[in-house]
């Protein structure tokens, strides 16, 4: 039989992935699921870019407000509940279509995750503390020593990516790349059709970027960080309080960066996560891609959905 059909919808932010989302789930029987690593905490809207109630009301997001700010979520537990909601869709005779950019999160939907070790608390309070002290360039610097390939790929303050390296190294004595070679494809059980929005002018791209970040700040970004700070025991090094933006305004509010340079910082951060989310892209295969600032890209998205979908 014919695996059931699933479209996804990946690209960097503000490359206008959501409008296309939605205008796909206007004309075909779609329900979106969410490929997003900062949607998943709850309170965090404004930063994050969620869609607002009215629009969620219109267009119901899964995967989105699922755990605190001061949790952890991890690309195995979003392979595991995305394929979930993808079949419950596909029960309901509907397609799952999945939108976001979360590149990680992407990686393991279509191709499985290596069986690395389970994360360890302690450990993690460890490491944290030692960076603290030391700075995330002297973590950095460890792993060098011992995992040099993965080291070559991260940048000294990569926090996030750093932590879970050396714990990884530090729980099993192995590298990441070890574990990764051992990784057996597990491809999911339906026919994805993988559009991947590149923007041809990456000017426009930036000027977009800009555009949005302003807008987040007009919005009440900072104060929705001080919400947050106030509401949830948080700290600088939690998932949450890495995403781009929710960082820039934490720092603000800690003092280390002056309110005149939080626009600046931010707009550069969110840069430099689009880069990274571009370099992603032009490592995966089996891509459709497709230029949001050409003169009608939803013609050429309907038109492979519609090739996709042809029995």
């Amino acid at each position: 039989m014919q695996l059931p059909p699933a479209i996804l919808l990946i690209g960097p932010t503000a490359s206008g992935k959501t409008a296309l989302a939605f205008e796909l789930a206007t004309r075909l029987p779609c329900d979106i699921v969410s490929v997003d690593s900062a949607q998943v905490f709850r309170d965090m809207d404004i930063g994050t870019a969620k869609p607002d109630a009215a629009t969620l009301a219109r267009f119901p997001h899964r995967l989105i407000d699922l755990i605190t700010p001061e949790e952890r979520y991890s690309a195995a537990a979003f392979r595991s509940d995305a394929l979930r909601e993808m079949a419950a869709i596909t029960a309901a005779g509907r397609i799952p279509l999945l939108v976001g950019g979360t590149m990680l999160y992407v990686k393991a939907l279509r191709e499985g995750l290596a069986d690395l070790p389970q994360a360890d608390a302690t450990l993690r309070a460890t490491i944290d503390a030692e960076a603290a002290e030391h700075g995330w360039p002297a973590l950095h610097e460890e792993l060098a020593r011992f995992d040099p390939e993965t080291a070559a790929r991260l940048k000294p303050n990569d926090a996030q990516r750093i932590q879970r390296a050396v714990e990884v190294l530090r729980l099993s004595g192995r590298t990441l790349g070890s574990f990764f070679a051992e990784q057996k494809t597990a491809a999911p059980p339906f026919r994805i059709l993988t559009l991947a929005l590149v923007p041809g002018d990456r000017g426009v791209l930036h000027q977009r970027i800009g555009e949005r970040f302003d807008a987040m700040l007009a919005a009440g970004l900072v104060d929705e960080v001080k919400m947050l700070r106030g509401k949830y025991r948080l700290d600088a090094g939690l998932p949450s309080m890495r995403c781009v933006g929710y960082r820039q305004a934490w720092e603000m509010l800690e003092g280390r960066i002056p309110l005149a340079e939080l626009r600046d910082r931010g707009v550069f951060a969110t840069r430099q996560f689009a880069k990274r989310q571009l370099t992603w892209l032009k490592d995966m295969d089996d891509l459709q891609i497709i230029d949001p600032l050409a003169t009608d890209p939803m013609a050429a998205v309907f038109a492979a959905v519609d090739t996709h979908l042809a029995p």
